[in-house]
């Protein structure tokens, strides 16, 4: 996302953007909110999920990377550094993406149709998908990303002027900014908003357990269902997004998946069953699954985008499996955009890209059958 975009944003939502004092750090200040923050002198604040080592040493217990961080280093998101034994987190109310999206951008297609997220993120990410979109801010560190100051009250408050009913961590990958997301959750729950994460799911337990319950609705990138598809093209791994998915349910959590079908490596039809089978099994048949359509960008230019043939081959496997809503991403128009009643087959949401464009559902159900269609309506 653009600086010039990110400006446009904050000043519709009634806000200023303000350049640097140099030094302010140094002079024991604080940042304004929207002030700039850049180069080197990063606000830092103790991270939450941590154990001291001996020798200075930290081991990080945020992500399943499992980061061990001698003194002065940082972990493989970049954005946590020991420091005497202490780990901070270098990115605590950094905005460095910032925009009110629709809220089927991220995408969620059974939250709140048709309302606005402002949507956040900051700097840094856990592993380093070689199909990134936003690899700009993800593959980065902090200091290296025009960043401003954001404190959780002050996001909250730019949302309400924009009229966003929910928040959205999203852009690069929140669990690198987790402590960012509890607060802004905790001060959105306050002010009457709706949280939303869109993540990876690469996380550990704990962390996940301790913020879920100040969330709405979380949407997961499952990027494919093999391990060697996580090792070669995200340096992480499946089973810990597995896992992620099954607790997030557990907790009674509104969940969506996003599956982006990346031709020859992740597209098979086994592939794509074998996905669905699970998570019929492990998550329900009602939980929505979207396919999206790849276009060559970061690392990965040498592919071709997703033919469209190939998403609705997988929409048909799905289907086939059980899944009662599946749809279709990136392909503006197409059928599977939109919702259908799993009962009698009535279209109860149309959808173009991110538009909606008719919502007949009836206090959360079928206006031709009356069936109850799952999702977070109100």
């Amino acid at each position: 996302m653009s600086l010039d975009r990110r400006r446009l944003a904050w000043l519709a939502a009634g806000g200023t953007l303000a350049a640097a004092t140099p030094g302010w750090l140094r002079a024991g200040g604080t940042p304004r909110p929207g002030e700039l923050v850049e180069g080197s002198e990063l606000p830092a604040r103790e991270a939450s999920w941590y154990k001291k080592l001996d020798g200075n040493k930290v081991e990080c217990q945020l992500c399943p990377q499992g980061c061990k961080v001698a003194d002065m280093e940082r972990g493989t998101c970049g954005a946590r550094e020991n420091r005497g034994g202490t780990y901070y987190t270098l990115v605590h109310s950094l905005a460095c993406s910032l925009h009110a999206d629709p809220i089927e951008k991220k995408p969620f297609f059974h939250v709140l149709p048709g309302e606005l997220a402002l949507s956040f993120a900051t700097a840094g990410c856990n592993v380093e998908c070689k199909f990134c979109q936003n690899w700009e801010i993800s593959q980065f560190r902090p200091e290296q990303v025009q960043s401003y100051w954001l404190p959780p009250e002050s996001l909250v408050e730019m949302a309400k002027r924009s009229g966003s009913k929910l928040t959205a961590a999203t852009y690069s990958e929140p669990v690198v900014f987790w402590e960012y997301v509890r607060d802004v959750a905790t001060a959105a729950k306050a002010a009457g908003l709706r949280p939303t994460i869109v993540s990876n799911g690469f996380i550990q337990e704990q962390p996940l357990r301790d913020v879920l319950p100040l969330l709405d609705a979380v949407k997961v990138d499952l990027k494919a269902f093999t391990e060697d598809f996580y090792q070669e093209q995200v340096r992480g791994k499946l089973e810990p997004v597995l896992k992620t998915l099954e607790i997030i349910r557990g907790a009674g959590l509104w969940l969506e998946i996003v599956v982006l079908l990346v031709p020859t490596l992740n597209d098979s039809e086994d592939e794509v069953r074998r996905l669905s089978a699970w998570v019929k099994e492990h998550l329900g048949p009602e939980v929505p699954l979207h396919f999206t359509r790849f276009h060559p960008t970061y690392r990965l230019t040498n592919l071709p985008p997703t033919p469209v043939e190939t998403l609705e081959r997988a929409w048909r496997a799905a289907t086939a499996e059980g899944l009662r809503f599946v749809y279709l991403g990136n392909v503006p128009g197409h059928a599977a955009e939109s919702t259908h009643c799993p009962g009698c087959g009535e279209v109860v949401i149309r959808r173009m890209g991110f538009r909606i464009l008719d919502n007949l559902l009836k206090d959360g159900h079928c206006p031709k059958c009356q069936r109850a269609i799952p999702g977070v309506w109100a």
